[in-house]
């Protein structure tokens, strides 16, 4: 699942810099995830980097897109054409569960 910002957002702006495919940005109210930007930090970290520094935990994953690991491994290789991913046992939440 794509991740998505819930309207608890205190628009403190801490998970902008953390999203290694910058699809965070401030919106009118709330910061939001651009879902066709968001890997959920696969293939850059075992967690979710905006979770992980969100002090009021609204960065939670979307029930509207659900998305398989390999769904979000390819976005990534896609917005990141200069990086290298393996083919297998890159870093992942989902992978982990």
């Amino acid at each position: 699942m794509a991740t998505h910002i819930t309207d608890e957002c205190i628009n403190c702006g801490a998970c902008e810099p953390e999203c290694p495919n910058e699809a965070i940005s401030e919106g009118d109210e709330t910061y939001v995830i651009d879902p066709n930007l968001c890997t959920e930090c696969v293939g850059f970290h075992d967690y979710e980097a905006c979770q992980a520094v969100c002090p009021v935990e609204c960065c939670l994953p979307d029930p509207e897109r659900e998305e398989t690991e390999g769904v979000l491994i390819a976005r990534a290789r896609k917005i990141h054409p200069d990086k290298s991913f393996p083919e297998s046992g890159f870093p992942s939440l989902k992978s982990k569960k």
